[in-house]
């Protein structure tokens, strides 16, 4: 019997290159995104089925789970890909942003992940696979907000997969370091005052740095490989990387105390 997979996100980045990728290694996708009428290319194919789904909005994640169910029969591995990155001073974003920001990348995982829980208690099997970052482990300036979501996600990870262990489920994290995708466009929040003059050295760092560092970027296709690895290799193995400048940053990360990672990244930024 086939297996299927739950995708929240996918109508572009990483989360369409994993609806993409599994399909073509034969399972069932559920491609959940707040605009299906985007999905012209995963419209095409067999196996999958597009569905409306704000993670914002509970009644929307409940009749998505709902319709993926009654469609395929059950869904085996949920992908908790939705999300943005909402970067600037602290000081210069509303509440509103902060709200959203948080409600997107943790509450609204949070959601998804309960309104599946179920599903995979009545089976006594399932797979959680959580997108989080680089930026789970490290922090770049400026990312107060996107770091502490994704810092949020690593920890309500490893906490929940004891839980679900008590079932036969497993939580698994998979860690991408800088991807080609549109993270720096349509899922980038950038927020600044110019009247903070005290600010304005270190947002024009970051934003000279960005470019660099979106040379080195791994493809989209590359994480769904590894997600594709964390949901089929049978190991209890809790995080996974992808990108070689994941490697090398975590690994970085692991082996230096604070004051020695920290200087090394002010120094990258010029601050």
């Amino acid at each position: 019997m086939k297996k299927t997979i739950l995708i929240t996100g996918a109508s572009s980045g990483i989360g369409k290159a994993t609806a993409l990728y599994f399909q073509a290694q034969g399972w069932n996708v559920v491609a959940t995104m707040r605009n299906p009428d985007s999905a012209v290319e995963l419209k095409q194919l067999d196996q999958v089925l597009i569905v409306p789904m704000d993670v914002l909005d509970l009644n929307s994640i409940e009749q998505a789970i709902s319709l993926g169910i009654n469609h395929f029969g059950t869904i085996d591995v949920l992908l908790n890909n939705a999300g943005y990155g909402a970067y600037g001073p602290l000081e210069s974003f509303k509440r509103e942003q902060i709200l959203r920001q948080f409600n997107t990348n943790v509450i609204g995982l949070l959601d998804v992940t309960r309104a599946v829980l179920p599903h995979f208690r009545a089976h006594q099997k399932g797979i959680i696979i959580n997108i989080s970052s680089i930026g789970g482990k490290i922090t770049f300036p400026l990312g107060s907000l996107y770091h502490g979501t994704k810092f949020a996600v690593e920890g309500i990870s490893e906490s929940l997969h004891y839980e679900v262990a008590q079932f036969g489920g497993q939580v698994k994290i998979v860690e991408p370091g800088m991807i080609a995708t549109d993270f720096a466009g349509r899922s980038f929040d950038f927020s600044n005052d110019e009247n903070m003059a005290e600010y304005q050295h270190i947002v024009s760092s970051l934003m000279n740095a960005m470019p660099g560092m979106s040379q080195n970027a791994s493809p989209a296709s590359l994480v769904a490989e590894v997600i594709y690895e964390a949901a089929t290799d049978g190991k209890n193995q809790l995080r996974y990387s992808a990108g070689e400048d994941a490697k090398v940053l975590l690994e970085n990360r692991q082996q230096y105390d604070d004051a020695t990672f920290i200087n090394g990244m002010k120094a990258q930024f010029g601050l």
